[in-house]
């Protein structure tokens, strides 16, 4: 399970935006999404909460998450963890293909 965490941690870590403090022992990430708060999506839309950006990540990605909002904690996003390496790496690559077409405020 830590290689999965490390995974995404390490992900995280290289796409502009996004941040994450690595779990200790939970089965998911919190990734603070923050920085693209006020970027603008390819379609011209801005993406204004924790929600936009979830909705754009699955749209454009193919990447289901849960808004941080919906704990209570935005504007974070929250990633499972309990999943293969490969289709971890594969998502944290898709998240990091569509958030490299953000146009960040």
């Amino acid at each position: 399970f830590q290689r999965r965490r490390d995974i995404v941690v390490d992900a995280v870590a290289e796409i502009p935006g996004l941040s994450l403090d690595a779990p200790g022992g939970a089965f998911y990430a919190l990734i603070d999404c923050s920085g693209v708060i006020g970027a603008t999506k390819p379609d011209g839309s801005v993406i204004e909460n924790d929600v936009d950006f979830v909705g754009y990540v699955l749209d454009e990605a193919k990447v289901a998450s849960v808004p941080g909002s919906a704990y209570g904690v935005s504007p974070f996003f929250r990633l499972s963890t309990a999943n293969s390496e490969e289709k971890l790496t594969t998502a944290m690559q898709r998240i990091e293909e569509c958030v490299n077409k953000l146009k960040l405020a």
